[in-house]
């Protein structure tokens, strides 16, 4: 399907063809610390359907396996947008679901480094809930 978003303030804004069965949920340690939360959804996206309006900012990370991850985000406003591969030519980027217009039909269907989720995540659900701060 095609998407479009961006960031929170507007700076970079994006289109691609996401196809939402693919969205995920990624527990591990590098995502919790980059997110500044549990966990991070993300979709795959292939770099020929990708189009970007504006330049972001690229953070190189380096997993606990040696590889090697560019994490893009807005300059201006720091909304992390996707990660890939430090590779030219043609790629799978990671887009950020929270950045996605059509972010609610993007359910996660997986879940990977679960060794690494926080405990209560899956108690979310019984939690008190308040509609608005």
């Amino acid at each position: 399907m095609k998407i479009d978003g961006g960031c929170h303030c507007g700076f970079i804004s994006y289109e691609a063809e996401a196809d939402p069965a693919k969205t995920a949920i990624c527990n591990c340690t590098d995502c919790q610390r980059l997110s500044g939360s549990a966990f991070r959804t993300v979709v795959p996206v292939e770099s020929a359907t990708f189009r970007i309006k504006g330049q972001p900012m690229i953070y190189v990370k380096t997993g606990d396996s040696g590889n090697k991850r560019e994490q893009s985000f807005c300059p201006r406003c720091g909304s992390p947008l996707y990660s890939a591969p430090p590779t030219a030519g043609p790629r799978t980027l990671f887009i950020r679901v929270g950045t996605i217009n059509q972010r609610d039909q993007f359910v996660p269907q997986s879940q990977v480094w679960a060794r690494s989720q926080q405990s209560w995540v899956d108690t979310i659900g019984s939690i008190r809930k308040i509609e608005k701060q």
